[in-house]
């Protein structure tokens, strides 16, 4: 399917307040994760948002023919919600056309020549239905599956090594692709989390360069970190996220802006998401959004 620049940045939704709703409501990722746990963590919000908005009970979402595979179908009249999906557009090439001598065509010569690249896109598209808009059988719900710590260091290339910071208030750090959580850690998982999250978001690898004025601000690192501590402590039911958001909004009046900017956002749900789907025991990788 093609589309136009302009359709696409109408239908993609606002990851940045997606996320605020996300961190700022306690119990609502839990409540999110438990029922569209197969889906993105921008999507599970996307979806729990609609729910809400339209009145409709919460519970397990599928396509009308997914529902159909199930035998339940979709009660005439409902309207479908909307979640975040990849499609590819059209767009002129970045290097102009070149003739069979490897001459340059005059102009760009894409009208001429057909000479276009397909870029994936993230949009909008209204193709899922919740569970209470349907009748049909009895709906057998999926089992959660276990997220291991082992399992998902091991499928992120992530290795856990010794704790060997002579401070005593620093309760993790991370090096290129290692982690170190402190014994007396306060919150060892939600640690483990942030730590994990400074690889997957590429910030080690950031300070590794020479060019350091490229690096994400500290501040900003650290918060994006933190988000996406959170929104794992909140899927997986497991505590810490009150001090999470405390860290979170530290780091934001230290950075001079209490607001996360929609590239973050976008970041910090893609990497939660990789962090859960590597612990899962098929260790999955998302796809179907940000």
């Amino acid at each position: 399917m093609h589309t136009s620049n302009v359709s696409v940045e109408q239908r993609r939704p606002d990851w940045a307040a997606l996320l605020v709703e996300a961190v700022s409501k306690p119990g609502l990722i839990s409540d999110t994760y438990s029922r569209f746990w197969n889906y993105s963590a921008g999507n599970q919000i996307l979806a729990w948002c609609q729910c809400i908005a339209r009145g409709i009970e919460l519970g397990p979402i599928n396509t009308f023919d997914g529902w159909r595979r199930l035998n339940r179908s979709v009660r005439r009249g409902e309207r479908a919600l909307e979640l975040c999906m990849p499609i590819r557009v059209r767009r002129k090439a970045t290097e102009p056309p070149q003739d069979d001598g490897g001459s340059v065509v005059a102009g760009d010569g894409a009208e001429r020549t057909g000479h276009w690249d397909t870029i994936p896109v993230f949009v909008l598209k209204r193709r899922w239905f919740v569970l209470g808009q349907t009748d049909g059988a009895d709906y057998v719900p999926t089992e959660l599956p276990a997220w291991g710590e082992r399992n998902a260091l091991y499928h992120l290339g992530i290795e856990r090594i010794t704790f060997r910071h002579a401070d005593g208030n620093v309760q993790g750090y991370a090096f290129e692709r290692q982690v170190a959580v402190s014994l007396i850690a306060a919150l060892p998982h939600k640690t483990l989390f942030h730590e994990a999250a400074h690889v997957v978001l590429e910030h080690t690898r950031e300070l590794g360069r020479m060019d350091d004025h490229d690096a994400t601000p500290r501040s900003l690192r650290e918060v994006e970190a933190e988000c996406v501590a959170l929104i794992i402590c909140e899927s997986l039911g497991l505590p810490g996220c009150d001090a999470a958001r405390g860290y979170i909004q530290g780091w934001l009046k230290a950075g001079g802006d209490n607001t996360i900017p929609l590239r973050s956002a976008k970041r910090i749900f893609r990497a939660a998401d990789v962090i859960l789907k590597a612990g899962y025991p098929s260790a999955e990788q998302p796809g179907d959004e940000v």
